[in-house]
């Protein structure tokens, strides 16, 4: 079995792309008959839990023989980290992803996951709330009170230090709309047309 796109995506830090890349793979083989004990269980299911595709992610891990999952900590921990996700356990996220000592050809991605995964629930606190409690940003962020605050802060939300509240900043979405000449030229015609 050649995971040299495998290895070649985790080197390149490509983990959008290590989800179809497996999957792709993973079927190759299999409607080869061919062996998957050497498969990268753990990078498989973590590459769908990096995209929030929790269904994926259950599904492969009731394809995964039992005998893997009882020979491979590291898979049993990254699905530690997918039981999490499925409960919305948040701070559970973060102590079962900083709990265990990740191999070398894993480790980045998880620290990769867990960067990706603080800034996902940030936009969902931005999204969601106009203040938050101090305690409560560190609880869906899995840092400290003072980490959580610099935070937020950094990312122009302010601090109402006696109260231990952040007030929430909205981002402003960004528009490109380019006023392109032709276009509205064919659009007054249109209307013109129509009124007469």
């Amino acid at each position: 079995m050649d995971l040299s796109t495998v290895n070649a995506a985790l080197a390149a830090k490509s983990y959008p792309d290590l989800a179809p890349i497996c999957d792709d793979l993973f079927l190759q083989v299999a409607s080869q008959g061919a062996a998957t004990d050497g498969w990268p269980y753990a990078v498989h299911l973590l590459a769908h839990l990096y995209l929030n595709d929790l269904n994926s992610a259950r599904f492969l891990w009731k394809t995964v023989p039992q005998e893997v999952k009882d020979a491979h900590p590291e898979l049993a921990a990254v699905w530690k980290i997918g039981q999490c996700l499925w409960n919305r356990d948040y701070a559970g996220v973060y102590t079962s992803a900083q709990g265990f000592e990740w191999g070398p050809e894993i480790a980045d991605f998880v620290a990769a996951f867990i960067e990706s995964y603080r800034k996902r629930i940030f936009e969902l606190l931005t999204s969601a709330y106009s203040t938050i409690s101090v305690a409560d940003v560190s609880h869906f962020m899995g840092m400290s009170e003072e980490d959580a605050t610099n935070y937020a802060v950094q990312n122009g939300w302010s601090l109402d230090a006696a109260a231990k509240m952040l007030t929430v900043t909205k981002q402003k979405p960004q528009t490109n709309q380019k006023l392109d000449a032709s276009k509205l030229q064919r659009l007054t015609e249109c209307v013109f047309h129509l009124e007469h």
